[in-house]
């Protein structure tokens, strides 16, 4: 893209209050970016009205450095894009959508960006920590599938979706709420880098956008629009994760949603979902199967001997599957408190057993 283009779509992308339905409105008017910008303020005015058409005539300050970072960021190397409607490389799904982008940063492979499969995987900032497993579990199976991962970068959940489908081996989409030359969180920039290498990071705000609020919702549009299904693994009932759900169901897109414990707040919104009509999952395969794909078939090794009792088992009982206290533990159980921590202790090193917040413990079962 030459300087001259690339600062047209900036300045579309960066003019105060020209959003991206007037944007759009503008190239249907005038065709391409530079079009745009050679017209008159009478002419926009005809378009935007006179207000905005105004503000589109004051220019910005310090924008010649901003085109020249962008071209800098674009020239680093092969794996960095922008695709901007036109362009044969832009995903048709989000053109069919009601309010597409007006570019797409890209840093990582254009491949991931254009697989037929792509399914969202969202959840909880703030998962059990069976939610934190049954998102990597479902996103690594779903990647040996042969399906893209698509989710927002986000702690919790989102992190471990990617995580496993990179554990998996197939391609994994991050959609971004901030410019590419940041990542947020700053704790998830090594998983930002394998994500690069083995998919993409996408945004659809310049270089220099900071984790804005607002930019979050606006972030969950592009992740259900460029997947066939969204999966919701864990979700409060204010969860971002439930607009991701809702505007997924809008497109006519898949909505599934894993069950939880009456008793856990992250459940209510998965719950909320299933009674609205959202596929209850309880493995990758009923996703897979909603989808009419499979899991891959692996060779058989034969019978297998009946697996022995492990330490820990009648404990594991004793603890069911919902949140419970250690007082509740003492009572069903009938051993001394000593001996059931020291207990509580061995499974939690085990990956068994986790900790909750009010001093509550619950099992990790094996997805």
């Amino acid at each position: 893209m030459q300087r001259d283009e690339l600062a047209a779509w900036l300045r579309l992308l960066l003019t105060p209050g020209l959003g991206r339905t007037s944007a759009r409105q503008l190239l249907a008017r005038f065709g391409l970016p530079e079009a745009v910008w050679g017209g008159s303020e009478a002419a926009w005015a005809a378009v935007v009205g006179p207000a905005l058409a105004a503000t589109m005539g004051t220019p910005l300050d310090g924008f010649d450095t901003v085109v020249d970072a962008h071209e800098r960021w674009l020239d680093t190397g092969h794996d960095r894009h922008l695709l901007v409607l036109g362009d044969p490389r832009y995903p048709a799904e989000l053109l069919e959508a009601a309010d597409p982008p007006l570019a797409l940063f890209v840093h990582g492979r254009l491949d991931a960006l254009a697989h037929p499969r792509r399914l969202a995987v969202v959840g909880s900032r703030n998962p059990t920590a069976q939610g934190t497993q049954n998102a990597h579990a479902f996103a690594q199976a779903l990647s040996e599938a042969g399906l893209c991962i698509v989710s927002g970068l986000a702690l919790g959940v989102d992190g471990a979706a990617h995580t496993g489908a990179l554990a998996g081996g197939g391609f994994t989409l991050a959609m971004v709420g901030t410019g590419l030359d940041r990542v947020y969180p700053s704790r998830h920039r090594e998983l930002a880098h394998r994500i690069v290498a083995q998919g993409a990071m996408v945004s659809e705000y310049a270089l220099g956008t900071p984790p804005l609020a607002q930019n979050f919702p606006q972030r969950n549009r592009l992740i259900a629009g460029l997947s066939v299904g969204t999966l919701v693994v864990e979700a409060a009932l204010q969860s971002g994760s439930l607009i991701t759900a809702r505007l997924a169901s809008e497109q006519g897109r898949e909505v599934f949603a894993i069950p939880g414990s009456i008793h856990s707040t992250q459940a209510r919104g998965c719950h909320a979902l299933i009674r609205q009509g959202a596929k209850l999952v309880e493995s990758a395969q009923d996703v897979l199967e909603e989808l009419r794909l499979s899991l891959p078939i692996t060779a058989p090794t034969g019978a297998q001997a009946p697996q022995a009792a492990q330490p820990g088992d009648a404990l594991m009982n004793a603890l069911g599957h919902d949140p419970v206290g250690l007082d509740t533990l003492l009572a069903r159980t009938g051993i001394d408190t000593a001996r059931l921590q020291a207990q509580l202790l061995e499974l939690e090193l085990e990956g068994r057993v986790a900790r909750l917040p009010g001093g509550l413990l619950q099992r990790v079962a094996a997805v």
